[in-house]
């Protein structure tokens, strides 16, 4: 997609690009109603080893943030919650956890979605491959059992420790939520946004009572193959698209 024109009274901020992919996630997960008052958090890595990462400002509602809201966080940085910015403590704990500890987790989304959580809520929280979109996450998926409330900082690095496989793409936050990881905006928010329309598709199946008509684990893994070197960016179009309607719309996202 080619770059927006950066605002004149933002000339020194950085990875503006970055900003704008991941302030239009932020809307449109607000519009889809997958957000939380103003909870919930994303992050996206800007350095090599990953420990900076862009972030939401804290008590900002999903719907208002705007490319030059968003936070500069160091990982490493010992004194982040002494600024006068400070992000919210919980997203320190939990985005800064993993950042240090899985540099392949470029991009971070945490939210509380309706079906994923309720999904974390049940007994067994695994999502079983019972249509395409849940095959998908095949043997992509870890469940954490073991929450210990608020996610501040040491809570935060027992979650990271359950990400530092690359092959796990989802954790599924037992009594809490659901975490994304990717290498990109675009591909993080099509990860989450296909998350939850499988968690709702299980959790309605559920509903209906019926036995559920679920895949063979070789054909679930053959699908989340395919679905991994499926040869166009679906998840770079869908990111554009959207984009490309809030411009239309006349959103200050880009801002």
């Amino acid at each position: 997609m080619n770059a927006p024109s950066r605002p004149p009274e933002t000339p020194n901020i950085s990875h503006w690009e970055e900003r704008c992919d991941l302030a239009a996630a932020f809307r449109w997960t607000a519009r889809m109603n997958m957000h939380e008052a103003v909870a919930n958090h994303f992050s996206l890595a800007v350095n090599d080893s990953g420990t900076k990462f862009l972030m939401n400002p804290n008590l900002r509602h999903f719907s208002l943030i705007r490319a030059s809201d968003l936070l500069e966080i160091d990982a490493e940085d010992p004194e982040t919650l002494s600024r006068p910015d400070a992000p919210d403590p919980t997203a320190w704990g939990l985005h800064g956890g993993v950042h240090r500890a899985c540099p392949h987790a470029r991009c971070v989304m945490h939210v509380h979605s309706i079906h994923a959580t309720v999904l974390a809520s049940l007994a067994d929280s695994r999502l079983p491959p019972i249509d395409q979109n849940s095959a998908t996450f095949f043997n992509r998926t870890v469940v954490d059992d073991g929450y210990g409330g608020l996610a501040f900082e040491d809570e935060g690095a027992r979650c990271a420790r359950l990400l530092t496989d690359p092959k796990v793409q989802v954790m599924i936050m037992g009594n809490h939520g659901v975490l994304v990881i990717g290498q990109t905006v675009a591909e993080t928010f099509n990860r989450l946004y296909y998350f939850e329309r499988a968690a709702e598709t299980y959790i309605r199946a559920l509903q209906t009572g019926q036995p559920l008509r679920v895949l063979s684990d070789e054909i679930a893994e053959k699908t989340a193959r395919e679905m991994e070197e499926y040869p166009v960016d679906s998840a770079g179009a869908y990111l554009r698209d959207l984009r490309q309607i809030l411009d239309t719309e006349g959103s200050n996202y880009a801002s």
